[in-house]
Protein backbone atom coordinates (compact mmCIF):
# COMPACT_ATOMS: atom_id res chain seq x y z
CA UNK A 1 0.00 0.00 0.00
CA UNK A 2 1.55 3.27 -1.26
CA UNK A 3 1.88 6.70 1.04
CA UNK A 4 1.24 10.18 0.86
CA UNK A 5 4.27 12.11 1.75
CA UNK A 6 3.29 13.92 5.12
CA UNK A 7 3.85 17.04 3.07
CA UNK A 8 1.49 16.44 0.56
CA UNK A 9 -1.34 16.45 3.07
CA UNK A 10 -2.52 20.12 4.03
CA UNK A 11 -3.10 20.75 7.62
CA UNK A 12 -5.90 22.51 8.91
CA UNK A 13 -3.95 25.62 9.58
CA UNK A 14 -2.26 25.41 6.01
CA UNK A 15 -5.76 24.95 4.26
CA UNK A 16 -7.17 27.86 6.43
CA UNK A 17 -3.65 30.32 5.32
CA UNK A 18 -3.99 29.40 2.21
CA UNK A 19 -7.53 29.85 1.43
CA UNK A 20 -7.37 33.36 3.63
CA UNK A 21 -4.58 34.68 1.29
CA UNK A 22 -6.42 33.14 -1.95
CA UNK A 23 -9.70 35.12 -0.81
CA UNK A 24 -7.66 38.31 0.68
CA UNK A 25 -8.15 41.43 -2.24
CA UNK A 26 -6.46 44.63 -1.97
CA UNK A 27 -3.48 46.25 -2.09
CA UNK A 28 -1.62 45.45 0.74
CA UNK A 29 1.48 45.43 -0.68
CA UNK A 30 1.50 49.14 -1.40
CA UNK A 31 -0.63 50.31 1.81
CA UNK A 32 2.11 48.35 4.16
CA UNK A 33 4.95 50.12 2.68
CA UNK A 34 3.31 53.76 2.31
CA UNK A 35 2.37 53.38 5.89
CA UNK A 36 5.46 52.34 7.59
CA UNK A 37 7.14 55.25 5.06
CA UNK A 38 4.80 57.81 6.38
CA UNK A 39 6.23 56.73 10.29
CA UNK A 40 10.04 57.09 9.02
CA UNK A 41 9.63 60.00 7.37
CA UNK A 42 7.54 62.15 9.56
CA UNK A 43 9.71 61.10 12.56
CA UNK A 44 12.89 62.26 10.46
CA UNK A 45 11.07 65.44 9.53
CA UNK A 46 10.03 66.72 12.90
CA UNK A 47 13.69 64.91 14.25
CA UNK A 48 15.52 66.84 11.92
CA UNK A 49 13.69 69.75 10.42
CA UNK A 50 10.95 70.71 12.82
CA UNK A 51 11.87 70.02 16.48
CA UNK A 52 15.92 69.77 16.05
CA UNK A 53 16.56 72.65 18.86
CA UNK A 54 13.45 70.76 21.34
CA UNK A 55 14.62 68.81 24.48
CA UNK A 56 15.00 65.25 24.08
CA UNK A 57 11.58 63.41 25.78
CA UNK A 58 9.95 66.09 23.22
CA UNK A 59 11.85 64.86 20.03
CA UNK A 60 10.86 61.50 21.10
CA UNK A 61 7.46 62.15 22.08
CA UNK A 62 7.21 63.38 18.46
CA UNK A 63 9.43 60.62 16.78
CA UNK A 64 6.40 58.23 18.95
CA UNK A 65 3.47 59.94 17.25
CA UNK A 66 5.05 59.83 13.75
CA UNK A 67 5.34 56.05 14.06
CA UNK A 68 1.78 55.46 15.75
CA UNK A 69 0.11 57.73 12.71
CA UNK A 70 1.69 54.85 10.71
CA UNK A 71 0.15 52.26 12.15
CA UNK A 72 -3.20 54.09 12.09
CA UNK A 73 -2.52 54.88 8.66
CA UNK A 74 -2.10 50.70 8.35
CA UNK A 75 -5.53 49.92 10.18
CA UNK A 76 -7.31 52.56 8.23
CA UNK A 77 -6.00 51.82 4.66
CA UNK A 78 -6.27 47.95 4.85
CA UNK A 79 -10.66 48.20 6.49
CA UNK A 80 -10.87 50.76 3.50
CA UNK A 81 -9.34 49.44 0.55
CA UNK A 82 -9.08 45.86 1.39
CA UNK A 83 -11.35 42.80 2.39
CA UNK A 84 -8.60 42.19 5.49
CA UNK A 85 -8.63 45.23 7.65
CA UNK A 86 -6.06 44.83 9.94
CA UNK A 87 -7.88 46.07 12.84
CA UNK A 88 -4.33 44.70 15.35
CA UNK A 89 -2.71 47.72 14.07
CA UNK A 90 -4.37 49.64 16.20
CA UNK A 91 -2.26 48.44 19.26
CA UNK A 92 1.30 50.06 18.40
CA UNK A 93 -0.98 53.05 17.03
CA UNK A 94 -2.46 53.65 20.55
CA UNK A 95 0.85 52.59 22.93
CA UNK A 96 2.68 54.72 20.55
CA UNK A 97 0.57 57.70 20.39
CA UNK A 98 -0.15 57.47 24.32
CA UNK A 99 3.67 57.32 24.81
CA UNK A 100 4.79 60.15 22.66
CA UNK A 101 2.52 62.33 24.26
CA UNK A 102 2.92 61.89 27.96
CA UNK A 103 6.47 62.25 26.65
CA UNK A 104 5.75 65.36 25.08
CA UNK A 105 3.52 66.97 27.70
CA UNK A 106 5.88 65.72 30.87
CA UNK A 107 9.01 66.79 29.50
CA UNK A 108 11.44 64.66 31.73
CA UNK A 109 15.48 65.66 31.60
CA UNK A 110 18.16 63.97 33.33
CA UNK A 111 18.33 62.18 35.36
CA UNK A 112 14.68 60.35 34.80
CA UNK A 113 15.38 59.78 30.99
CA UNK A 114 18.37 57.42 31.82
CA UNK A 115 15.84 55.69 34.18
CA UNK A 116 13.47 55.36 31.63
CA UNK A 117 14.64 52.65 29.40
CA UNK A 118 13.58 50.07 32.64
CA UNK A 119 9.85 50.65 31.14
CA UNK A 120 10.04 51.54 27.46
CA UNK A 121 12.31 48.37 27.02
CA UNK A 122 10.60 45.80 27.79
CA UNK A 123 7.61 47.27 26.60
CA UNK A 124 9.65 47.18 23.39
CA UNK A 125 10.82 44.57 23.14
CA UNK A 126 7.17 42.66 24.11
CA UNK A 127 5.42 45.06 20.98
CA UNK A 128 7.87 44.12 18.70
CA UNK A 129 7.44 40.44 19.14
CA UNK A 130 3.28 40.58 19.21
CA UNK A 131 3.07 42.74 16.18
CA UNK A 132 5.53 40.42 14.38
CA UNK A 133 3.27 37.07 15.32
CA UNK A 134 0.31 39.24 14.29
CA UNK A 135 1.85 40.33 11.11
CA UNK A 136 3.05 36.51 10.42
CA UNK A 137 -0.75 35.31 11.07
CA UNK A 138 -2.88 38.20 9.77
CA UNK A 139 -1.19 39.83 7.03
CA UNK A 140 -1.94 38.55 3.58
CA UNK A 141 0.73 38.56 1.14
CA UNK A 142 4.54 37.94 1.41
CA UNK A 143 5.73 40.87 0.35
CA UNK A 144 3.50 42.83 2.66
CA UNK A 145 4.82 40.87 5.58
CA UNK A 146 8.07 41.44 4.62
CA UNK A 147 7.97 44.86 5.17
CA UNK A 148 6.59 44.71 8.53
CA UNK A 149 9.11 42.39 9.74
CA UNK A 150 12.29 44.78 10.35
CA UNK A 151 10.44 47.23 11.62
CA UNK A 152 8.52 44.79 14.53
CA UNK A 153 12.98 43.61 14.81
CA UNK A 154 14.01 47.01 14.65
CA UNK A 155 11.22 47.39 17.70
CA UNK A 156 13.01 44.40 19.65
CA UNK A 157 16.23 45.25 19.23
CA UNK A 158 16.26 48.68 20.57
CA UNK A 159 14.34 47.38 23.45
CA UNK A 160 17.20 44.84 23.98
CA UNK A 161 19.60 47.54 23.17
CA UNK A 162 17.76 49.71 26.09
CA UNK A 163 17.76 47.46 28.61
CA UNK A 164 22.07 46.26 27.48
CA UNK A 165 22.56 50.00 28.14
CA UNK A 166 20.37 50.85 31.29
CA UNK A 167 21.91 47.94 33.43
CA UNK A 168 25.25 49.02 32.45
CA UNK A 169 27.70 50.93 34.38
CA UNK A 170 26.39 55.02 34.70
CA UNK A 171 29.36 56.47 33.65
CA UNK A 172 30.49 58.37 36.48
CA UNK A 173 30.53 55.05 38.05
CA UNK A 174 32.31 53.62 35.28
CA UNK A 175 34.94 56.19 34.91
CA UNK A 176 36.10 55.45 38.14
CA UNK A 177 36.63 57.29 41.49
CA UNK A 178 36.49 61.07 40.75
CA UNK A 179 39.78 62.82 41.70
CA UNK A 180 37.97 66.12 42.77
CA UNK A 181 34.99 66.79 44.99
CA UNK A 182 31.58 67.45 44.39
CA UNK A 183 30.54 71.35 45.55
CA UNK A 184 26.79 72.34 45.79
CA UNK A 185 25.90 75.22 43.47
CA UNK A 186 22.32 75.63 44.31
CA UNK A 187 20.94 72.08 43.95
CA UNK A 188 23.21 70.28 42.43
CA UNK A 189 26.40 69.78 42.72
CA UNK A 190 30.05 70.56 40.59
CA UNK A 191 32.81 68.14 40.31
CA UNK A 192 36.19 70.39 41.03
CA UNK A 193 39.45 68.67 41.43
CA UNK A 194 42.33 71.46 42.27
CA UNK A 195 45.88 70.69 43.06
CA UNK A 196 49.35 72.66 43.56
CA UNK A 197 49.74 75.56 45.60
CA UNK A 198 50.74 79.27 44.84
CA UNK A 199 48.84 82.28 43.32
CA UNK A 200 47.04 83.01 41.50
CA UNK A 201 44.94 80.35 40.93
CA UNK A 202 44.30 79.04 37.45
CA UNK A 203 40.84 77.34 36.21
CA UNK A 204 40.66 75.44 33.67
CA UNK A 205 37.24 75.47 31.07
CA UNK A 206 36.40 72.73 29.28
CA UNK A 207 35.27 72.91 25.89
CA UNK A 208 32.35 71.40 24.01
CA UNK A 209 31.94 67.87 24.94
CA UNK A 210 35.04 67.98 26.76
CA UNK A 211 35.26 66.68 30.74
CA UNK A 212 38.04 67.67 33.47
CA UNK A 213 40.03 64.06 32.37
CA UNK A 214 41.04 65.79 29.43
CA UNK A 215 43.34 68.32 31.00
CA UNK A 216 45.55 65.48 32.54
CA UNK A 217 48.68 66.68 30.47
CA UNK A 218 48.52 70.41 31.52
CA UNK A 219 47.35 70.41 35.12
CA UNK A 220 50.21 68.40 36.97
CA UNK A 221 52.77 70.31 35.01
CA UNK A 222 50.88 73.70 35.66
CA UNK A 223 50.38 72.52 39.41
CA UNK A 224 54.52 72.90 39.58
CA UNK A 225 54.47 76.16 39.91
CA UNK A 226 50.61 77.50 41.07
CA UNK A 227 47.70 76.19 42.06
CA UNK A 228 45.47 74.79 39.17
CA UNK A 229 41.91 73.66 39.18
CA UNK A 230 40.08 71.62 36.46
CA UNK A 231 36.08 71.26 36.86
CA UNK A 232 33.21 69.70 35.27
CA UNK A 233 30.32 71.98 33.78
CA UNK A 234 26.78 70.91 34.66
CA UNK A 235 25.87 67.20 33.19
CA UNK A 236 29.43 67.44 31.92
CA UNK A 237 31.93 63.90 33.85
CA UNK A 238 31.28 63.70 37.49
CA UNK A 239 29.33 66.91 37.88
CA UNK A 240 25.34 66.49 38.82
CA UNK A 241 23.08 67.42 35.73
CA UNK A 242 21.06 70.76 35.98
CA UNK A 243 17.58 71.62 34.59
CA UNK A 244 18.97 75.25 33.78
CA UNK A 245 19.38 76.37 29.78
CA UNK A 246 23.09 75.24 29.18
CA UNK A 247 24.24 78.83 28.11
CA UNK A 248 27.72 80.40 28.75
CA UNK A 249 25.90 82.53 31.52
CA UNK A 250 24.36 80.02 33.31
CA UNK A 251 27.68 78.21 33.09
CA UNK A 252 30.18 80.94 34.49
CA UNK A 253 27.55 81.98 36.99
CA UNK A 254 27.76 78.26 38.15
CA UNK A 255 31.46 78.48 37.50
CA UNK A 256 31.90 81.39 40.70
CA UNK A 257 29.27 79.87 42.81
CA UNK A 258 31.41 76.84 42.76
CA UNK A 259 34.42 78.57 43.35
CA UNK A 260 33.05 80.44 45.83
CA UNK A 261 31.55 77.80 48.26
CA UNK A 262 35.26 75.69 47.71
CA UNK A 263 36.96 78.57 49.16
CA UNK A 264 38.65 79.06 45.82
CA UNK A 265 40.77 82.51 46.15
CA UNK A 266 40.85 85.30 43.29
CA UNK A 267 41.42 86.25 41.02
CA UNK A 268 41.96 83.54 38.73
CA UNK A 269 43.61 82.53 35.47
CA UNK A 270 41.15 81.51 33.11
CA UNK A 271 42.11 79.06 30.47
CA UNK A 272 39.82 77.97 28.33
CA UNK A 273 40.06 75.45 25.22
CA UNK A 274 37.35 75.88 22.59
CA UNK A 275 33.94 76.79 23.74
CA UNK A 276 35.46 77.32 27.28
CA UNK A 277 37.08 79.80 25.94
CA UNK A 278 34.13 82.26 24.82
CA UNK A 279 33.30 81.10 28.74
CA UNK A 280 36.23 82.95 30.23
CA UNK A 281 35.86 86.09 28.08
CA UNK A 282 31.67 85.80 29.64
CA UNK A 283 33.08 85.17 33.14
CA UNK A 284 35.59 87.95 33.14
CA UNK A 285 32.84 90.52 31.60
CA UNK A 286 29.97 89.39 34.46
CA UNK A 287 33.69 89.12 37.73
CA UNK A 288 35.96 91.74 35.91
CA UNK A 289 37.69 91.80 39.31
CA UNK A 290 38.11 88.07 39.82
CA UNK A 291 39.87 87.48 36.54
CA UNK A 292 43.81 88.03 36.44
CA UNK A 293 44.49 86.55 33.04
CA UNK A 294 43.45 84.69 29.98
CA UNK A 295 44.61 82.45 27.64
CA UNK A 296 41.88 81.10 24.89
CA UNK A 297 43.57 77.55 23.65
CA UNK A 298 42.21 77.86 20.00
CA UNK A 299 38.97 79.48 21.32
CA UNK A 300 35.73 79.60 19.83
CA UNK A 301 35.23 83.74 18.99
CA UNK A 302 32.60 85.72 20.42
CA UNK A 303 32.01 87.03 16.42
CA UNK A 304 31.94 83.11 15.42
CA UNK A 305 28.72 82.94 14.00
CA UNK A 306 29.50 86.35 11.77
CA UNK A 307 33.77 86.15 11.31
CA UNK A 308 34.07 82.51 10.65
CA UNK A 309 31.99 81.91 7.81
CA UNK A 310 31.71 78.15 7.39
CA UNK A 311 30.38 78.47 11.25
CA UNK A 312 26.67 78.44 10.25
CA UNK A 313 26.35 75.78 7.83
CA UNK A 314 28.40 73.13 10.54
CA UNK A 315 26.14 74.62 13.67
CA UNK A 316 22.64 73.70 11.26
CA UNK A 317 24.65 70.11 10.67
CA UNK A 318 25.48 69.41 14.20
CA UNK A 319 21.85 70.59 15.53
CA UNK A 320 20.52 68.40 13.41
CA UNK A 321 22.51 65.57 13.36
CA UNK A 322 22.91 65.58 17.18
CA UNK A 323 18.55 65.88 17.58
CA UNK A 324 18.41 62.16 17.92
CA UNK A 325 21.73 60.92 19.50
CA UNK A 326 20.90 61.11 22.96
CA UNK A 327 18.18 58.76 21.98
CA UNK A 328 20.07 56.35 19.76
CA UNK A 329 22.48 55.93 22.57
CA UNK A 330 20.30 54.99 24.82
CA UNK A 331 19.84 51.69 22.65
CA UNK A 332 23.65 50.53 23.23
CA UNK A 333 24.74 52.30 19.69
CA UNK A 334 27.45 54.40 21.58
CA UNK A 335 28.84 50.37 22.69
CA UNK A 336 29.39 49.76 19.32
CA UNK A 337 30.32 52.82 17.13
CA UNK A 338 33.33 54.03 19.85
CA UNK A 339 32.33 57.54 18.26
CA UNK A 340 35.09 59.49 20.47
CA UNK A 341 37.76 56.62 20.84
CA UNK A 342 40.38 56.53 23.66
CA UNK A 343 42.26 59.74 23.18
CA UNK A 344 46.14 59.09 24.09
CA UNK A 345 46.46 60.90 27.76
CA UNK A 346 48.40 59.72 30.62
CA UNK A 347 47.02 57.35 33.00
CA UNK A 348 43.29 56.54 32.93
CA UNK A 349 42.66 60.12 31.65
CA UNK A 350 41.73 58.46 28.08
CA UNK A 351 39.50 55.86 28.98
CA UNK A 352 37.80 58.30 31.46
CA UNK A 353 37.12 60.83 28.38
CA UNK A 354 36.22 57.99 26.37
CA UNK A 355 33.64 56.74 28.52
CA UNK A 356 32.06 59.83 29.29
CA UNK A 357 31.53 60.81 25.66
CA UNK A 358 30.67 57.58 24.04
CA UNK A 359 27.17 57.83 26.51
CA UNK A 360 23.56 58.89 26.47
CA UNK A 361 24.88 61.50 29.21
CA UNK A 362 27.67 62.16 27.04
CA UNK A 363 25.88 62.72 24.20
CA UNK A 364 23.12 64.71 25.77
CA UNK A 365 24.70 67.41 27.82
CA UNK A 366 27.07 68.02 24.29
CA UNK A 367 23.78 68.60 22.18
CA UNK A 368 22.62 71.01 24.88
CA UNK A 369 25.43 73.09 24.76
CA UNK A 370 25.57 72.86 21.01
CA UNK A 371 21.72 74.11 20.82
CA UNK A 372 22.91 77.52 22.64
CA UNK A 373 25.94 78.44 21.12
CA UNK A 374 24.80 81.14 19.50
CA UNK A 375 23.19 82.95 23.05
CA UNK A 376 26.54 81.86 24.37
CA UNK A 377 28.39 83.66 21.42
CA UNK A 378 25.98 86.53 21.81
CA UNK A 379 26.85 86.80 25.42
CA UNK A 380 30.16 86.89 25.48
CA UNK A 381 30.36 89.74 23.08
CA UNK A 382 29.29 92.13 25.91
CA UNK A 383 33.07 92.23 26.66
CA UNK A 384 34.45 94.56 24.51
CA UNK A 385 37.77 94.91 25.68
CA UNK A 386 40.67 93.50 28.52
CA UNK A 387 42.47 96.50 28.79
CA UNK A 388 46.28 95.59 29.64
CA UNK A 389 45.14 92.34 31.30
CA UNK A 390 47.62 89.28 30.64
CA UNK A 391 46.60 87.20 27.81
CA UNK A 392 47.43 84.76 25.11
CA UNK A 393 46.30 83.00 22.18
CA UNK A 394 46.77 79.49 21.00
CA UNK A 395 45.36 79.30 17.40
CA UNK A 396 45.80 75.76 15.83
CA UNK A 397 47.00 76.33 12.39
CA UNK A 398 44.59 73.42 10.86
CA UNK A 399 41.79 75.31 12.13
CA UNK A 400 43.47 78.71 10.75
CA UNK A 401 43.97 77.03 7.39
CA UNK A 402 40.52 75.39 6.64
CA UNK A 403 38.31 77.77 8.31
CA UNK A 404 37.72 80.80 6.37
CA UNK A 405 37.74 83.74 9.15
CA UNK A 406 38.99 81.56 11.64
CA UNK A 407 41.96 83.29 12.07
CA UNK A 408 40.81 86.82 11.56
CA UNK A 409 38.69 85.84 14.93
CA UNK A 410 41.82 85.10 16.35
CA UNK A 411 43.09 88.37 15.59
CA UNK A 412 40.05 90.07 17.01
CA UNK A 413 40.16 88.24 20.06
CA UNK A 414 43.62 88.80 20.75
CA UNK A 415 43.40 92.45 20.12
CA UNK A 416 41.16 92.87 23.18
CA UNK A 417 44.07 93.72 25.65
CA UNK A 418 47.09 95.59 24.98
CA UNK A 419 49.14 92.92 27.04
CA UNK A 420 48.87 89.86 24.77
CA UNK A 421 50.31 87.65 22.64
CA UNK A 422 49.00 85.50 19.50
CA UNK A 423 50.94 82.21 18.33
CA UNK A 424 49.41 79.96 15.79
CA UNK A 425 50.88 76.60 15.89
CA UNK A 426 51.31 73.68 13.71
CA UNK A 427 48.61 71.45 15.35
CA UNK A 428 44.86 70.45 15.08
CA UNK A 429 42.29 71.77 17.49
CA UNK A 430 42.52 68.88 20.03
CA UNK A 431 46.16 69.16 19.86
CA UNK A 432 46.06 71.91 22.97
CA UNK A 433 45.17 68.99 25.11
CA UNK A 434 45.69 65.87 23.93
CA UNK A 435 49.53 65.98 21.67
CA UNK A 436 51.97 65.95 24.08
CA UNK A 437 53.84 69.01 22.18
CA UNK A 438 50.43 70.87 21.86
CA UNK A 439 49.51 70.23 25.47
CA UNK A 440 53.51 71.72 26.51
CA UNK A 441 52.38 74.73 24.77
CA UNK A 442 49.43 75.28 26.46
CA UNK A 443 51.11 74.95 29.82
CA UNK A 444 53.57 77.17 28.66
CA UNK A 445 50.83 79.96 27.85
CA UNK A 446 49.49 79.25 31.25
CA UNK A 447 52.66 79.88 33.00
CA UNK A 448 53.90 83.00 31.01
CA UNK A 449 50.04 84.80 31.56
CA UNK A 450 50.37 83.13 35.62
CA UNK A 451 53.83 85.08 35.85
CA UNK A 452 52.73 88.29 34.26
CA UNK A 453 49.97 88.60 36.64
CA UNK A 454 51.98 87.84 39.51
CA UNK A 455 54.60 90.35 38.84
CA UNK A 456 52.53 93.07 37.34
CA UNK A 457 54.74 92.80 33.86
CA UNK A 458 53.83 92.61 30.02
CA UNK A 459 53.32 88.74 28.58
CA UNK A 460 57.10 87.65 27.42
CA UNK A 461 57.32 87.21 23.62
CA UNK A 462 58.15 84.07 22.32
Amino acid sequence: MSTTPDTAIPTTTSRARTASVETATGPFGRITFASMAVGVLCSAVTTFVVLPSASEARVVGAALLAFAASWGLLAWLTTRYTNRPQTWAHIPAVALAASGALMAAVNPGEPAMSRLPWVWAPAMVALGLWTGWRTRRDLPRRRARVLVYPVAAVMVVAGVGGLFQTASADPRTAAGPMPGQLVDVGGYRLHLHCTGTGTPTVVLLNGLSETSPQWSRIQPQVATTTRVCAYDRAGQGWSDDSPNQADAITAVTDLHKLLTAAGEIGPFILAGHSSGGVHALTYTHLYPAQVAGIVLLDSASPNQVKVVTTFNGEYQLARRGLAAAPTLFRFGIGRLLQTMGTPDLPGNAGQQTATFADSPRGFTGMRAEQVELPTTFAQAQSLTTLRNLPLVVLTAKANADTKPGWATAQDQMAALSTNSRHTTVDMDHVGFLHNPAGAAQSVTAITDVVTAARTHTSVPTR
